[in-house]
């Protein structure tokens, strides 16, 4: 019997006696550094890549974070295939167990790395395993939701996106005009549970052409919502918001105000054209008028240097009506609140009102009883968001205790929880507009919010996203777990 044993020096053949060199390999004292220098050379190849590495691993722990509502699909995913997984295993055990000797049997030992330890092979087809399986699903998710990816931006960031503005507050804004469209542009960014209130009083412009000759509501305030809230507010949010030229035979209409009134026609209901347009649009929300009823805004205007009051009916005519707004109503007085608009005030986490036109934006929705009503009944925080600037015909010289009160004579003083005023007045404005300010003094000190809410590129406008961010901070602070526990050790 022949025997081989290592004495120190390679190929050493004990059968012989003898050294059975290989002439091509290096001497042993060669080796070592040769060995070495590989080392340190691959040891700085993968410093090089480590970082690029961590990052993709990083990006797919990042799967694992909480919120995103996937780990219990994996999990689900993972006991399927493992099931699987046993079920052959059994069935090849007893193929090897009870098959004759035949040329593929040696395949089949190498390829479950028999020779290995039992629990180094369940490593390596564990990983494996797992490689295949992410990469799977990972080319899966890819080829299905390419054509919905934004360009740019990771799927795992779109995703957690989506969930956090998935389970953000349930906001309502009660307003008009393009005010309301700037807190939904901002807003979307935080939660996709909005709720837009605009008032149907307005009978000018397109809106009004189209409402007194097709019978309709007005849609113009609902077509600028509507594009606030769209998803993608490139080319066709911009075609939605598109008005053709007064030589054009159109008379000056918005592409969206005729596309809402054509799917009015084809639906056979206004509530009806709304919800397609938003689906068109990929709107997350929805847009609700305050009342389906066709309703009139009137007003009392003071008249400078006359004793008399003028009566003003329309909502177009009284910002160009000269004087101090007294009072304004709705004919007929009793129109009824369009039922979803109550569901979403009563469950909603926060009411915004305003910025807008207040006496003929704002305040036509709250003039409808029912919607006062469930705004007093709600037990969200209620906020209220005063204009950058005076308008003029309707604000002129108010300040910021000027607009809040004009609105508790109608909902009733204290209805408000929170009250938001610009502190930034840099730039210029336009003629025959001011600053709305904050008075040192005001009475309301404990409710007022006072910040930079100024949009440098649009002057007498709000910037959305800071708007956005304040209601949102706001909100949290009133709402969240140390302010419930501070009015705990209160009472």
């Amino acid at each position: 019997m022949c025997s081989r044993v290592y004495l120190g020096s390679p190929n050493f053949d004990a059968c012989y006696g003898s050294h059975k060199m290989d002439y091509n390999m290096p001497p042993l004292w060669l080796t070592i550094p040769i060995k070495t220098a590989i080392i340190f050379l691959m040891s700085k190849r993968m410093k090089h890549r480590s970082p690029n590495n961590r990052g993709e691993v990083g990006k797919l722990f990042r799967w694992l974070a909480p919120g995103l509502g996937v780990k219990r699909w994996f999990f689900i995913l993972f006991c399927g295939i493992t099931l699987i997984s046993i079920g052959v295993a059994l069935l090849l055990l007893d193929v090897y167990r009870t098959a004759p000797e035949t040329w593929w049997l040696p395949v089949l030992t190498y390829l479950s790395l028999k020779p290995l330890p039992r629990i180094l092979r369940v490593i390596i087809f564990g990983i494996i395993g797992l490689g295949l399986i992410g990469g799977g699903l990972w080319g899966i998710n890819r080829s299905l939701l390419v054509p919905f990816l934004r360009p740019g931006v990771e799927l795992v960031e779109q995703v957690a996106g989506y969930r956090r503005r998935e389970r953000g507050p349930r906001v309502v804004v009660i307003g008009g005009g393009h005010g309301i469209a700037t807190v939904l542009r901002g807003m979307k960014e935080h939660t996709q549970n909005l709720t837009a209130v605009v008032s149907v009083a307005d009978d000018g412009g397109s809106s009004g052409e189209l409402r007194r000759n097709l019978g309709i509501l007005p849609p113009g305030d609902i077509r600028n919502c509507l594009a606030a809230l769209s998803d993608d507010e490139a080319l066709l949010t911009q075609l939605f918001q598109y008005r053709f030229g007064e030589d054009t035979g159109l008379g000056g209409h918005s592409f969206g105000n005729l596309f809402i009134s054509a799917l009015a026609d084809v639906t056979g209901s206004f509530e009806q054209a709304v919800a397609e347009s938003g689906r068109a649009l990929s709107v997350h929300g929805q847009v609700l008028p305050s009342t389906l009823h066709n309703v009139r805004l009137v007003a009392d205007v003071q008249i400078p240097q006359v004793q008399n009051e003028v009566r003003v009916k329309g909502e177009s005519q009284i910002p160009l009506t000269a004087g101090r707004v007294r009072r304004v109503w709705l004919e007929p007085d009793d129109a009824s609140a369009y039922p979803p608009v109550i569901q979403a005030i009563l469950s909603a986490d926060m009411i915004i009102i305003g910025p807008g036109s207040l006496y003929t934006s704002i305040l036509p929705n709250v003039l409808v009883r029912d919607l006062l009503n469930a705004i007093h009944a709600s037990i969200a925080l209620k906020v209220f968001v005063t204009n950058i600037a005076t308008q003029p015909g309707e604000t002129e010289s108010y300040n910021c205790r000027d607009h809040v009160k004009a609105l508790e004579d109608l909902i009733g003083e204290n209805a408000i929880d929170v009250i938001i005023c610009n502190s930034c007045y840099d730039g210029g404005l336009m003629p025959g507009t001011y600053w709305v300010r904050a008075d040192s003094d005001i009475e309301d000190a404990h409710r007022l919010y006072v910040a930079d809410l100024l949009d440098r590129d649009r002057s007498g406008h709000h910037d959305a996203i800071k708007l956005a961010q304040v209601l949102m901070d706001l909100y949290n602070e009133r709402t969240g777990p140390l302010s419930r526990e501070n009015t705990t050790q209160m009472r």
